[in-house]
Formats: C-alpha cells, sequence, structure tokens
C-alpha cells in the first residue's frame, strides 16, 4: 500500500492519497500496534479514501478529531475520506491487537461509483458517508461475533499475501463481507446520519453521480442544491477532506479507469464519456492523478491482470 503525501493549506493536517498501480488490488489489510520499536510521534493526518479499524482486545488509546478514545475489546472505527486521525504518540497503542482494512471504490467492482460518499447508488459505503462532520464513527462489536470478525479479517489478509489462484474474487468476497457486517452495526447511526446530519452531502452526491458525464461545474451543482457556491465549497470541503470539484473528477475518473480497462475505446472516445469534451486536457488530468498516461495505464492493467 502506497500512499503519498500531500500538505494542506493552513493550520490543516497532511492528506494521503492512495493511488494503486494499474492492476494492483485497492484492498489493504494492516496491523495496529505500536511495538518496542515504535518511537516519537506519527503526524495527525487524513486520507483521501475509507477504511476500518477493528481492536480484538482492550489497549492503548486511539485519537481522532479532537478525541481521545480508550480502545476496548470489539471496538470498531468507521474512517471516512477526510476524517482526521489525531498526531500518534509512541506508547497510544503498545501492546494493542487489531487491523486495519483499507480500500477504494473500485475494490467493490466495476459499477461502484467513485464519490466513497454517494450512498445511495452503494448502501454498503453509506457508513462512510459523515466525513469531518462527526469524525470517526465509534462502533462496537458484539461479543459473540468477535472471533468471527477476527478470522475474516485473517482471512482477508491472508488472500493478499498469498495471491493464490481466485485471489481477486476472494479478496472482493470477504471485503464485501466485512461491509455488509459493517453496515448493519452502524444501522441506527446511519439512520440518524441520513435523516439529520447529512441531506446537503446526499444532494450534492446524487448530483454528482447523474451528470458527471456532461460538463458540470461548482457553480452547476450549487444552483441544483440551491445554495451559494462558497458556501457549498467551504461545506464538502469540511465534511469530507476534499472540493465539490475533486469529487467530480473523482466520479469521473473511476468510470474512465473502468472504460480504459474492459473496453477498446479510443482515449478521447473515452474522455468524451465522461465529461471531458478536450481529449488532450483528459489525458493531462488523468495523468497527473495516476502518474501515467491513460494508454499506459491502459497497457500496464492489462499486463498485470494477467
Amino acid at each position: 500500500m502506497r500512499t503519498q503525501r500531500t500538505p494542506l493549506q493552513g493550520d490543516e493536517p497532511a492528506q494521503y492519497a492512495w493511488r494503486p498501480a494499474p492492476g494492483e488490488l485497492p484492498v489493504a489489510v494492516v496491523p495496529l500496534g505500536h511495538g518496542p520499536e515504535f518511537d516519537g510521534t506519527h503526524e495527525a493526518h487524513s486520507h483521501d479514501f475509507p477504511g476500518i479499524a477493528y481492536f480484538s482486545a482492550a489497549g492503548g488509546v486511539v485519537r481522532h478529531g479532537r478525541q481521545v478514545r480508550q480502545v476496548e475489546a470489539g471496538d470498531l472505527f468507521v474512517i471516512a475520506p477526510g476524517d482526521v486521525m489525531g498526531q500518534a504518540h509512541s506508547d497510544d497503542l503498545l501492546g494493542a491487537r487489531g487491523s486495519g482494512v483499507f480500500f477504494t471504490a473500485d475494490a467493490l467492482g466495476a459499477e461502484t461509483p467513485g464519490a466513497h460518499l454517494a450512498w445511495r447508488t452503494h448502501p454498503l459505503l453509506f457508513p462512510f458517508v459523515h466525513g469531518r462532520a462527526t469524525g470517526a464513527l465509534r462502533l462496537k462489536v458484539p461479543e459473540d461475533h468477535r472471533a468471527e470478525w477476527t478470522a475474516r479479517i485473517e482471512a482477508l489478509h491472508d488472500e493478499l499475501r498469498q495471491r493464490r489462484d481466485g485471489y481477486r474474487e476472494a479478496v472482493s468476497a470477504h471485503l464485501t463481507l466485512l461491509l455488509v457486517a459493517v453496515s448493519r452495526l452502524a444501522a441506527d447511526v446511519v439512520g440518524d446520519l441520513r435523516e439529520n446530519a447529512e441531506p446537503l452531502l446526499a444532494e450534492v452526491f446524487d448530483v454528482i453521480e447523474r451528470r458527471y458525464p456532461q460538463p458540470l461545474s461548482l457553480r452547476e451543482v450549487a444552483a441544483a442544491v440551491s445554495i451559494s457556491p462558497g458556501h457549498l465549497t467551504s461545506t464538502v470541503r469540511r465534511r469530507t477532506g476534499r472540493t465539490v470539484q475533486e469529487w467530480i473528477t473523482e466520479r469521473r475518473m473511476v468510470q474512465a479507469r473502468r472504460l480504459l480497462a474492459v473496453t477498446e475505446l479510443p482515449v478521447g472516445d473515452i474522455g468524451r464519456q465522461v465529461g471531458f469534451s478536450d481529449a488532450g486536457y483528459f489525458a493531462r488530468t488523468f495523468g497527473k492523478l495516476h502518474g501515467m498516461s491513460p494508454t499506459r495505464w491502459r497497457r500496464f492493467n492489462h499486463l498485470n491482470a494477467r
């Protein structure tokens, strides 16, 4: 799992972006815990991708936003894109037993919307809608289900390590089962968010989902949800860690990657299908985000997927 650190403006913490290599499964399992070799601190930061942190036993603390939480057995933290994880100290997770599972929307299949917050079209991503509005959700896995959770994450990790025949399908299946379990645990919290906390985000991502193949600007999205562009920009950035334009681009890029992977359409045609009238601008935008041209990405994807 390779991430790229992007310092943000002002006092905001750094943000880490994950751009999987062509053909790489965008799923990672990482151990959570600080051993004796951990020294110093890790900076406060956010990710532009979602994840979960599950602890099978009590021990240490987790810092997110301005909160410091004592870790209890069965704790499950649902980390949305843009959630700020606080600065970690050398003894925060000393002796803790837990795992983090991180992924991008592409891991759920070619038809999954790129915007992680477009929950209307993918209910398994809805628990990750909260962004910076409330901080990471803290859920509790019932005691009689904890062994199952541990086994499921270990099975996912094993598939990613061993890469045996069929591992892609196995990883997708294990991840889907994990997200189904998260969604069921989060049902009550998510209902509150839907009704009380995030109606604006729901509208914004509905507009993006319907109109991303066409020319679409911040001003047009703001008009569609009946607020000013400035207020929309600050609200979406505060709650998700990204701007409206970045979410539009993200949705377009996921569809572009899908078309590059599963069709032989010319790059210019793909650009037009995902909302770029200028083929050169599409290629430059794709290259900036992926570190290579659409043509090269397609070639590497085909080679690595064999």
